[in-house]
């Protein structure tokens, strides 16, 4: 997928409709208890993008950091200042391209589901590798 390309998605009813442009910054599998209630399902499967490459149209209401459609009631989205989670079964197209690249809350995960061997896997949620700076460099 080119940088430039555009997913679009929205609610169940139609009310909100949103895109998102380029690749997601990460894509993940979450398997915690919030996420199972707040999707009705097993798991949560999502992805993020930069908040600027988001683009949204109708009223959304948040609950827990989680925004659904006023309407259908449909989770879409959970928006930050920084990122744009995205709900990735809210997408016209079905995501085959997006592949997970970590999965969340491993411990509850249905004994079921295959684990993905190929993402990172963490026990609760997710911690950025944090940036090693460079060393201090003495005063000359």
């Amino acid at each position: 997928m080119s940088e430039d390309n555009v997913r679009n998605g929205g609610c169940l009813c139609g009310a909100v409709r949103f895109s998102v442009s380029g690749a997601p910054l990460h894509v993940g599998v979450c398997h915690c208890h919030d996420c199972r209630r707040a999707s009705g399902s097993a798991f949560n499967f999502f992805g993020v993008w930069p908040r600027f490459a988001y683009q949204g149209t109708g009223q959304l209401k948040t609950f827990a950091g989680r925004s659904f459609c006023l309407e259908c009631g449909s989770r879409v989205a959970s928006l930050r200042d920084d990122e744009a989670e995205i709900m990735l079964g809210a997408l016209d197209l079905a995501p085959s391209d997006i592949i997970p690249n970590y999965e969340l809350w491993i411990g509850r995960r249905e004994r079921w589901l295959m684990d993905l061997r190929w993402a990172e896997q963490f026990e609760h949620d997710r911690v950025p590798r944090a940036i090693e700076a460079p060393p201090l460099q003495p005063d000359a």
